[in-house]
């Protein structure tokens, strides 16, 4: 019993330096502060509890798995302390709001994004009538060597 414990304490001496050491150098790699203001495109005012969501992209431009969600306060404000360097997915949602996407590059200690919501448009419908759109005549004849 005292050689399995003797055996178990050297393992765990010779392993836990090399796990201080991946998180050392996790750590040390750049992060930056992003800093996130949530407006209505209509009239610039701020957007109280959007989500504003983000996620890590690949460099085959693949969103990664997990993530990160921030809720923007009374004056549509967000931030985020130690987001690695790299690309960044992100996506604001709120009620009433065409949803937001766009990729950054992080690639300095700080960063703001400013996000302009906008109002959903109308749907378009073929069963009404749309300026500009041209009508078949019916009656006219048709083309030659048809």
């Amino acid at each position: 019993m005292k050689r399995f414990l003797l055996t178990l304490a050297i393992l765990a001496g010779l392993v836990s330096p090399a796990f201080s050491n991946d998180r050392k150098a996790a750590d040390e790699s750049p992060q930056a502060r992003l800093s996130f203001v949530v407006v209505k495109d209509s009239n610039g005012k701020p957007v109280r509890n959007a989500a504003v969501i983000m996620h890590g992209v690949d460099s085959h431009d693949k969103q990664q798995r997990g993530g990160l969600e921030l809720k923007t306060d009374a004056e549509g404000k967000a931030s985020y302390d130690g987001m690695p360097y790299g690309k960044l997915r992100v996506q604001a949602l709120a009620p009433g709001f065409q949803t937001f996407g766009e990729d950054y590059d992080v690639e300095q200690p700080t960063v703001e994004i400013t996000i302009r919501l906008k109002r959903p448009a109308g749907q378009y419908s073929i069963y009404e009538e749309h300026p500009g759109d041209k009508k078949p005549d019916v009656n006219a004849a048709p083309a030659p060597g048809k």
